[in-house]
């Protein structure tokens, strides 16, 4: 059979390229580019006639151009890399948001000679995420649920007013963020935003963490210290879990929001207390009320304006707007490139219940983004919990901090490769080293 002539095959080339949706270019060992097709020349706004011969950062202008370029890895590596997300500068100075895929070119014998990477314009996606983002967002809370959108049109009115508020909702709603959503659109907002967590402190040191002391108060006060109430001068102070205090300090509390003035621990004058109330509490105040178990008055004085913060199992619409938040979060804070996650995941986290609502799920995610090392997370990424072979317990990660999800991550590693050290490693993509100093670090028990 006669061969081609080898400018029919460069031809046929050039027109299977310029069949191709994506940009694709490639160059030879000194970085210049002797390929070039349509959707290239139409992504970057250069001509094919202008590209070639160039090199490749003078045509680009991206921002891993200098110390990161992902061709320059992929060849160095001699092996394809994938799903890289970067920028490029345009013909007319525009950013450019690109997905690349980039692979190394060889000659017959094998030896490298160049390299070709496609890409592909991700402009309309992020129009569209950004569209949706505006839509679905609202002072960082992120919702299309009917119920928090009644509560997003009202939150500006509520916010201009000076009084007290009182959110209710199981814990992991998103209370904070709606107590700082309050805050930023209030005249307030260029004061301070004080939170105290009004669970997590003995009632003692909470008195006095609350409204301070004077020199001399008790043994160990050498100073006077101010308090909670007095950091948060013309601003606000956020009171989370205010059901947890006790009837002594509801009393405190209850003058404060009565007469606006507070007394130190050993003081003698009344201050005067600038300061928005905002209350935040996981329990039914209204029914510990009745029960006897807050004081009723306080309660009056807190309800003035009340919201109920639905949990997240009543708004699963929220969902995948979630994921997509909280991977974008873990993208920018690990350094990664995970893209979604899988159609059997999100079916996955669409059944479940979510006990410990907003905050489970981005622990979830947290935890996935610990063992996934591919574009998408699956199913094996997820806690214990979503296997087939799960149970609650061993994966419940409901309020775990990062050093739990990982201690539990590393140890599930541990178990699936019958503790074996150098598979385990490999699982989790660190060496035997680190994986070592982890096992002790998080003191792991090992048979």
């Amino acid at each position: 059979m006669e061969r081609k002539p080898h400018s029919d095959i460069i031809n046929q080339t050039d027109v299977i390229l310029d069949s191709i949706a994506d940009g694709v270019f490639t160059v030879d060992c000194d970085w210049h580019i002797t390929c070039f097709n349509q959707a290239a020349e139409r992504i970057t706004g250069v001509p094919k006639n202008e590209a070639l011969g160039r090199t490749c950062r003078d045509v680009f202008h991206s921002n891993l151009c200098d110390a990161n370029c992902v061709l320059k890895e992929s060849i160095r590596k001699d092996a394809p890399i994938s799903n890289q997300s970067i920028y490029i500068i345009n013909a007319d100075g525009e950013r450019i948001p690109i997905s690349i895929s980039a692979a190394p070119l060889k000659d017959g014998r094998g030896k490298i000679i160049g390299g070709v990477e496609s890409f592909r314009d991700l402009s309309e996606i992020t129009e569209l995420r950004k569209e949706l983002s505006k839509q679905y967002s609202f002072q960082d809370i992120i919702s299309k649920s009917e119920s928090l959108q009644k509560l997003f049109n009202i939150l500006p009115d509520i916010a201009e007013s000076e009084s007290t508020v009182l959110l209710q909702g199981e814990s992991g709603t998103g209370k904070e963020l709606f107590a700082r959503a309050i805050h930023n659109l209030s005249h307030r907002s260029q004061g301070p935003l004080i939170i105290v967590n009004s669970g997590a402190l003995p009632d003692t040191l909470l008195e006095s963490e609350l409204f301070g002391y004077k020199a001399g108060a008790f043994t160990d006060a050498k100073k006077d210290k101010p308090g909670r109430f007095a950091l948060a001068e013309k601003g606000t102070i956020f009171l989370d879990e205010i059901g947890d205090i006790s009837p002594a300090l509801q009393v405190r509390l209850l003058r404060v929001l009565q007469e606006k003035t507070y007394e130190p621990l050993g003081g003698t004058t009344s201050i005067k207390a600038d300061v928005r109330i905002i209350a935040a509490s996981n329990k039914n105040l209204e029914q510990a009320a009745a029960n006897g178990n807050f004081r009723e008055d306080l309660y009056y004085r807190l309800n003035v304006v009340s919201l109920e913060l639905p949990p997240l199992r009543e708004r699963k619409e929220d969902i995948p707007l979630l994921i997509d938040h909280f991977i974008h979060r873990f993208n920018t804070l690990k350094n990664r490139q995970i893209l979604g996650v899988s159609e059997a995941v999100l079916t996955t986290l669409m059944h479940y219940s979510f006990p410990g609502n907003i905050r489970e799920l981005e622990n979830i995610i947290e935890y996935a983004f610990i063992l996934c090392h591919e574009n998408f997370i699956q199913i094996a990424h997820l806690p214990r919990q979503f296997h087939p072979d799960g149970d609650a317990e061993d994966g419940a990660i409901q309020g775990s901090s990062l050093a739990e999800i990982t201690s539990r991550a590393v140890q599930n590693a541990l178990k699936r490769n019958n503790w074996k050290r150098l598979a385990t490693a490999r699982e989790l993509d660190v060496d035997k080293g680190t994986l070592r100093r982890m096992i002790e670090r998080y003191k792991i028990p090992t048979p």
